[in-house]
């Protein structure tokens, strides 16, 4: 679930009034903008070096999900990776959508 301050929130049709040029001058005065369509959310705005910090987090959770695995691995005791994903609150299914 995506948590969205309602100031964000801007309606397709506010949008193409507002301009991809003015949607982009926001995005890169760190304004994200969630686009909404019958009131629910489609699509996003956001400048490139969010994109960049995001891609970047992705990344790092990936990391930490193999060292945990790791770690909880090395000993006597053995963990599933369902055990792992449940500790991570990861579903199999999330896991596998991440990028590699």
């Amino acid at each position: 679930m995506v948590l969205v301050d309602t100031a964000d929130l801007i309606s397709i049709s506010d949008a193409s009034k507002m301009g991809v040029s003015g949607l982009v001058r926001e995005a890169e005065a760190g304004h994200e903008q969630v686009l909404l369509r019958n009131n629910r959310p489609v699509a996003a705005v956001v400048s490139i070096k969010r994109l960049e910090q995001l891609q970047q987090l992705q990344e790092d959770l990936l990391d930490v999900s193999l060292a945990t695995a790791r770690m909880l691995t090395t000993g006597t005791q053995r963990h599933s990776l369902d055990d792992i994903l449940a500790q991570l609150g990861l579903s199999r299914e999330e896991f596998r959508d991440l990028p590699e």
